[in-house]
């Protein structure tokens, strides 16, 4: 049977799959596993480039068969519904580059060496993920809520979709021969600041609902 590793930044994005696979988690980081089937490990990283980059350095280099990333996001693109679940299929660190006055300096410009766009690694074939929307995705520091720096990174990078882990997920994973791949729900628009206007709850039940059905079908 398959092994997963799913990746997250906080309890709270996955608790109705912990409680559907009946997995323990006990404190804010690290790694649990179930004791039962599908097997599953969860990695809880807290929020952020730094942390999800220091988690997956610990733990990824286990043989897993399937390794997911799993979270809401912010969309850029209003085609885009709440709750909607998408596949991450390329991620951008957007703010790795430099200022020249008012201009900003894209890394990719900069002849440093290296890069700071990851992409997905799927091996596989499965209706349901075949059917979700595939979105460019940048990930950040600083989530945007202001017009002109959403309007500039907008045209930078002509991004669907916003996080603060998922490159860092895809940089951690780069050179595994395993599946993996990032899946998000969207919880609100990248916008003027306005969480009266989110859907969290909406945005994770859609989520983990369809993780554990994947799941599922996949242990099968």
């Amino acid at each position: 049977m398959p092994k997963f590793l799913i990746v997250a930044a906080t309890k709270q994005e996955i608790q109705p799959l912990l409680t559907h696979f009946n997995v323990t988690v006990t404190s804010d980081e690290g790694l649990f596993t179930s004791n039962s089937e599908p097997n599953i490990s969860i990695l809880i990283t807290g929020v952020g480039m730094v942390n999800t980059a220091y988690q997956m350095g610990r733990y990824s280099h286990t043989v897993f068969d399937h390794i997911i990333n799993v979270g809401v996001c912010g969309a850029f693109d209003r085609d885009l519904k709440p709750g909607e679940v998408v596949v991450v299929v390329e991620d951008t660190i957007s703010e790795m580059g430099a200022e020249d006055d008012n201009l900003f300096i894209k890394y990719t410009d900069m002849n440093l060496g290296g890069t700071n766009v990851y992409t997905h690694q799927i091996r596989f074939q499965n209706p349901s993920l075949d059917l979700l929307k595939k979105v460019k995705a940048i990930t950040v520091n600083k989530v945007h809520g202001n017009e002109a720096s959403i309007k500039n990174v907008s045209s930078l990078f002509e991004a669907h979709v916003e996080s603060m882990e998922g490159a860092a997920f895809f940089r951690g994973c780069v050179g595994l021969s395993e599946n993996y791949y990032q899946l998000r729900a969207v919880s609100n628009y990248v916008e003027k600041r306005d969480k009266s206007k989110w859907n969290m709850p909406l945005a994770i039940n859609n989520l983990n609902s369809f993780v554990v059905t994947l799941i599922t079908d996949l242990n099968k």
